[in-house]
């Protein structure tokens, strides 16, 4: 049997998602306060949120407050994570927010109603009753707790600060407590996000455990603080939650991939930040580098051409790029490869997609380079032999990485991505070489879809300018072109 927390951990690798979706269904963000209305808010939030979250936490005073009623709608939100697990390929894990704290029989009783009638794959419990109030709950070690550590309520000083004999905070004393007890990889605690210097020392005291860590949003916690004192050295170890700020929003699927991406930000850059710390600097300065050879090598293959050229759009552009042109130079074309491989190699996914026709034999390079299986979806399904629309091997289900040449409006990208899930595949990310800022990235991700790129233009010019690829006049125009 697998841990609760290598669950997580797979699941937070396929998503890139570090978004733990609250569902709160608050009586006042009803149309009436009844446990119909309830159900009916959560499933619409789930629905719209599942590609993001790195889990679902559903609060059960919201649900109790219905009586019998609420307990059962709070079984159909469950079940409707698990239908969306089976639609995305990959168990989506719902954390009870429940903060039961008991012993004996009663949490015997807990237990079975939150695993075995609720079906949750974890809890958040009170520790202040010693391990024998959690051992009922830790009995399967693919369930999860999160114990009560240092929260986030205004009052929490009055107990969670006390210091003990040793010199130890309350709150510390917890950690150390729970990271002892945490011999099945299924114990994990809750760390308010507003408490950033808590964090920061329960880190350090368990260094491999999740935390999650209410407060961004509402209660004010800064999202940069908390993740930045508490992610573990692998980039992970933190789960957020946000509820209001996402289930209120115009847009809550569009909300949650912004957040969703945010924090992938800060991840990346924390990971930088240890780095830099450790004196190894030499990827970033690797990564400048890379784009300076970038910039050279599209100049010298004639893949790059600064003027006035008009667009498929009808739009005059002050620059042209036409990555056709690398397969002409193998050199190039294998340094493109391996900057490809670069950004694909921090995402998941069991196959490459190369599109028509550009990105072809770019693709097939970074299959090479990556040792991967590579797959294209046709533009025109041929009508005889097997009158396949997607050539090479796949099964239904697995997950593929996007390979294209260019972005800018993102339009194609979308038409491939329909072909491909047609046959079963399941698509999050999008890798190019070159983002012409022209919208892409914006459309993509109200689609549902994260596009990464090598380099965008704005990136790509000042090394432009240096090697004397084109004057400051023409680089101010592309700058013009883009805003």
């Amino acid at each position: 049997m697998e841990s609760f927390f290598t669950l997580l951990d797979r699941h937070v690798q396929v998503t890139s998602s570090l978004l733990c979706i609250g569902l709160d269904p608050h009586p006042d963000d009803l149309p009436e306060p009844t446990a119909a209305a309830a159900v009916e808010y959560c499933l619409r939030l789930i629905k719209a949120t599942a590609r993001y979250a790195a889990a679902f936490k559903p609060n059960a005073a919201f649900f109790e407050l219905y009586g019998p009623e609420g307990w059962a709608c709070l079984k159909i939100v469950i079940e409707a994570v698990r239908a969306e697990s089976n639609r995305i390929g990959s168990v989506i894990p719902v954390i009870l927010d429940a903060k039961r704290g008991d012993i004996a029989s009663t949490a015997d009783a807990y237990a079975a109603s939150t695993f075995e009638h609720l079906g949750a794959h974890a809890i958040t419990l009170s520790p202040y009753l010693g391990h024998d109030s959690l051992a009922p709950f830790l009995k399967d070690r693919e369930r999860g707790v999160f114990v009560l550590c240092r929260t986030s309520n205004p009052g929490s000083h009055d107990l969670q600060e006390l210091v003990l004999a040793d010199g130890r905070a309350l709150f510390e004393a917890v950690a150390d407590l729970a990271d002892g007890w945490n011999t099945s990889n299924n114990i994990g605690l809750v760390i308010g996000a507003t408490q950033p210097e808590a964090l920061a020392r329960i880190r350090a005291r368990a260094p491999q455990a999740w935390f999650l860590a209410p407060g961004v949003g509402a209660q004010g916690g800064d999202l940069q603080a908390a993740l930045t004192a508490g992610l573990r050295a692998d980039g992970m170890g933190v789960l957020v939650p946000v509820s209001r700020a996402i289930a209120r929003a115009d847009n809550p699927g569009l909300a949650a991939a912004e957040l969703r991406d945010a924090i992938e930000t800060i991840r990346h850059g924390a990971r930088r930040a240890r780095s830099e710390e450790r004196g190894a600097t030499g990827e970033e300065r690797g990564a400048k580098g890379e784009i300076a050879q970038l910039a050279q090598d599209l100049v010298e293959s004639g893949c790059v051409k600064f003027g006035s050229f008009k667009l498929k759009s009808g739009l005059i552009s002050p620059i042209y790029l036409d990555l056709r042109l690398l397969i002409s130079h193998p050199a190039a074309l294998r340094r493109a490869a391996k900057m490809y491989a670069t950004v694909l190699k921090d995402l998941s996914f069991d196959r490459l997609a190369g599109l028509p026709y550009a990105a072809l034999p770019i693709g097939t390079a970074v299959a090479l380079e990556m040792d991967r299986p590579l797959i294209y979806p046709r533009r025109e399904v041929k009508e005889y032999g097997t009158q396949a629309a997607i050539e090479g091997a796949y099964a239904a289900g697995e997950t593929i990485a996007i390979i294209d040449d260019l972005a800018t409006t993102g339009g194609t990208k979308i038409e491939a991505v329909e072909k491909l899930t047609a046959a079963g595949l399941i698509v999050r990310d999008i890798v190019v070489l070159v983002d012409r800022e022209s919208g892409a990235r914006e459309t993509l991700m109200q689609a549902g879809f994260r596009l990464h790129a090598v380099a965008t233009i704005r990136q790509l010019l000042p090394h432009w300018r240096r090697i004397g690829a084109l004057t400051a006049e023409q680089e101010q125009a592309v700058l013009e072109f883009l805003k």
